[in-house]
């Protein structure tokens, strides 16, 4: 039997499934729109979807590196309880593993784990799990030595934040100490020219007006914004902050001492820039109970 758009429509209407979900269920069961609303309920897929509209900011972030590339792939749920979940760590960790096999997420979602794309296997575990999840974020690190670190790691090589660092020379002890600077102190960019203009303008313009409001002459003001940016650029880019473990070297400095060049760097945080809901967790076990 022909699978229409309309027959297609219908279903996810019904069901809340997505659209090729739902087009494989009607091609399984010949069209009987019945038996694809079971085989969806089945495969945990309309249960899923009817989840994706949920908030997820929790979750963990994966770090992994093979032959001078490093990942860091951020899966997100919506509790930090899943975090702690066995079999979530061991899909993230699989997910990090095939991230290193491809270039950017939309070809990660569509790698194979276990023979199957990471998509589907989000979706699977959405459904046995309970929570919406979702693939966020995948960043590369290339260099001829890529160092890794895990802040407050739940489980080896995940936590709630993963550093890659990217080094020409030196070692993986000065690798490790840069990318624990990198996780406390969160650098804007690996340099001043990396950074990005419309974030050094903004800063420009507040620091010019603040240097105003002295009522020095303008010779001075100008002497002040120089200085002031100079601090600015000291403090958010990473070769120019002051080494947290040892703060009389900057961490370009710090990293030449071991001959090595930071060519590169990674920090992605759990949840960083997800406008979190506030949950009545209490309301939503009673809604549940009461069969709502």
């Amino acid at each position: 039997m022909a699978i229409t758009a309309a027959m297609v429509k219908e279903l996810r209407e019904m069901t809340g499934a997505g659209m090729m979900d739902a087009k494989k269920a009607l091609t399984e069961t010949e069209g009987d729109m019945d038996a694809a609303v079971d085989w969806l309920r089945t495969k945990g897929l309309s249960k899923a979807a009817k989840k994706s509209g949920r908030v997820a900011a929790e979750g963990l972030v994966a770090v992994a590196v093979k032959d001078g590339k490093g990942v860091a792939v951020e899966v997100n749920s919506e509790t930090d309880f899943v975090g702690k979940n066995e079999e979530f760590q061991a899909m993230v960790r699989k997910i990090a593993q095939a991230a290193l096999e491809v270039d950017d997420i939309e070809a990660l979602k569509s790698a194979q784990i276990d023979g199957k794309p990471v998509s589907e296997v989000l979706t699977d575990a959405i459904a046995k799990i309970g929570e919406n999840m979702s693939l966020r974020r995948m960043v590369v690190v290339t260099a001829p030595t890529v160092v890794h670190y895990v802040h407050n790691a739940a489980t080896d090589g995940m936590g709630k934040i993963g550093v890659l660092v990217g080094l020409d020379g030196g070692n993986a002890e000065i690798g490790r100490q840069i990318a624990m600077h990198v996780a406390a102190t969160a650098p804007a960019s690996l340099g001043e020219a990396d950074l990005d203009p419309a974030l050094v303008e903004r800063e420009k313009q507040v620091l010019t007006e603040q240097a105003r409001e002295s009522g020095k002459p303008e010779a001075v003001i100008e002497k002040m914004i120089e200085g002031r940016m100079k601090k600015f650029f000291e403090e958010v880019t990473l070769t120019g902050q002051k080494f947290v473990i040892n703060p009389d070297l900057t961490v370009a400095e710090a990293a030449k001492e071991q001959g090595a060049t930071i060519v590169g760097f990674a920090r992605v945080a759990v949840g960083e820039g997800i406008e979190k809901k506030e949950e009545d967790f209490a309301a939503e076990v009673a809604k549940t109970l009461s069969g709502a």
